[in-house]
């Protein structure tokens, strides 16, 4: 199933600075395989349900692995079975 989703990673007790941490969400989204665009406060990402809900994961398995001890994620997931959906079809 064909999803859009707004993906928000927030880094808890990581310092004043989580700009490491956000990168690095964002960078392990993009090797997904899944279109993403960034914006200033998450990633929209296109793609299969499955998959996106797999790349939040790997999200959280690789920054605990890298020392973020805290986070907190939003999903916001849009499905439709009517028509095809895309980011781009999204804009105005």
């Amino acid at each position: 199933m064909k999803a859009l989703a707004e993906i928000q990673v927030i880094p808890i007790g990581s310092g004043v600075s989580v700009r490491r941490e956000v990168q690095r969400a964002h960078e392990v989204l993009k090797a997904s395989g899944l279109h993403v665009e960034l914006h200033a406060y998450g990633t929209n990402v296109e793609g299969e349900l499955r998959d996106i809900l797999r790349a939040v994961e790997q999200v959280h398995t690789t920054l605990h692995a890298e020392g973020t001890v805290r986070l907190s994620t939003f999903v916001k997931l849009g499905t439709r079975t009517d028509k095809d959906q895309s980011l781009a079809a999204k804009l105005f």
